[in-house]
């Protein structure tokens, strides 16, 4: 019995040509003749699969800023999946650190008290390994994207303080200790202090008190010695914020438990945050002894949204708020990157304190500031555009480099 296989391959080179490849394949069943031929085809780029391979010689973020921070960037599951292929080449070659935008939140990862869902924080983590990736786990204890049944009983009530640290002690050991040597550092507590020092009103201060940030801090340390941990939050720039995350941080300092670093959300505005205040921030966190992180950079190219009764509603405040459907007009462009390089500028002078700038987000399509707060806002705060091209002050520093 002979069987006869024809392989057909069309491959797409960079020359644009296609190049069909045909092997023919007699294979003889026969067991008294074992005459096989063996065909190995290697070394083809697929298109399918992502476009060309990133090229070790071309210039990058990661080349030229690399050797004085982590340069990182949330990614989603379309790009640690693959399936986004365009984005999954500008992460290869421009990035050497990532972070779950949301795949690891608790409503996500651990959806019911007796059920994990790790299909999506697993294949993140494949991901940043296989391309040899700093990788940052976000976040373990967070008031927002959380389960409605971490911190209420059957009722609705508030469970007993008791109830509560056994369920983040359960929850930050299994996720943790699930990525214990592949994960790199944590986001342990998110968003926790609001801007006039106080502590955010949430379920985990209601039932615990100041006492939920140092035991999540514990139960993370205990689960992966080895791994960094990190206090992040929003507007960090603000002095009462800042004055009560520098106490928070010392305080459990002093109390031997592990604060790696705080993490300074740089979530931006063409007229926010004050880059004095930012770098006086910088400098008082620092002063704790943890190192610095800008773990969420976008800057808003848009008017900053200040609602007042019963205008919200109107539109002509929609409108205000969505000036540029089409594109980014040149002078508010050549705005945003000046201010953009300022702001990374300031990064890297501090760069003996900070240890890793992140991206939220990797094309501006991707960002969380479309659609907020009016439905069809169209904004553009990332670092690629939605064509996947570096904006301009991008491409002027690799390219410079």
């Amino acid at each position: 019995m002979k069987i006869q296989l024809v392989l057909f391959l069309s491959v797409t080179f960079e020359t644009g040509k296609i190049a069909e490849i045909i092997v023919k394949d007699k294979i003889e069943n026969n067991m008294k003749n074992k005459n096989i031929l063996f065909v190995l085809l290697m070394g083809f780029a697929l298109n399918s699969w992502g476009g060309n391979p990133v090229r070790s010689d071309e210039p990058s973020l990661k080349k030229v800023v690399g050797d004085k921070f982590h340069i990182g960037v949330a990614i989603n599951t379309a790009q640690s999946s693959g399936r986004d292929a365009k984005s999954v080449q500008l992460i290869k070659k421009h990035f050497n650190s990532v972070v779950a935008e949301n795949c690891m939140k608790s409503a996500v990862i651990h959806p019911e008290e007796n059920r994990y869902n790790f299909s999506q924080a697993d294949e993140f983590v494949k991901f940043g390994e296989d391309n040899d990736m700093f990788i940052i786990g976000h976040c373990l204890m967070w008031h927002s994207q959380l389960p409605r049944w971490f911190c209420t009983d059957s009722e609705g009530k508030n469970v007993s303080p008791e109830v509560l640290k056994q369920r983040m002690k359960d929850h930050i050991y299994t996720v943790v200790g699930r990525y214990k040597g592949r994960v790199k550092g944590w986001d342990v507590v998110n968003e926790a202090i609001i801007e006039d020092g106080s502590y955010r009103k949430t379920k985990f201060y209601e039932i615990l008190g100041e006492e939920f940030i140092p035991l999540a801090f514990q139960y993370a340390h205990e689960a992966d010695p080895d791994a960094e941990l990190y206090y992040n939050d929003y507007g960090m720039n603000v002095e009462g914020r800042r004055n009560t995350v520098v106490k928070i941080v010392k305080d459990m300092k002093e109390k031997g438990l592990r604060v790696d670093a705080i993490g300074m959300q740089g979530h931006m505005g063409m007229d926010y945050p004050d880059m004095k205040e930012f770098e006086e921030s910088i400098l008082a966190f620092a002063s704790t002894g943890a190192k610095v992180m800008i773990t969420e950079w976008d800057m808003s190219a848009l008017p900053t949204a200040k609602r007042s009764a019963n205008i919200s509603d109107t539109v002509a405040y929609r409108k205000m708020l969505n000036p540029y459907p089409e594109a980014l007009p040149d002078n508010v462009s050549e705005e945003w990157n000046a201010r953009m390089t300022d702001f990374l500028n300031l990064f890297m002078k501090h760069s003996d304190v900070i240890t890793r700038v992140t991206a939220w987000g990797v094309i501006d399509g991707d960002s969380w500031k479309n659609d907020f707060p009016v439905r069809g806002r169209r904004d553009y705060p990332l670092l690629f555009d939605r064509n996947y091209q570096p904006k301009p002050f991008v491409k002027e520093l690799i390219e410079k480099k």
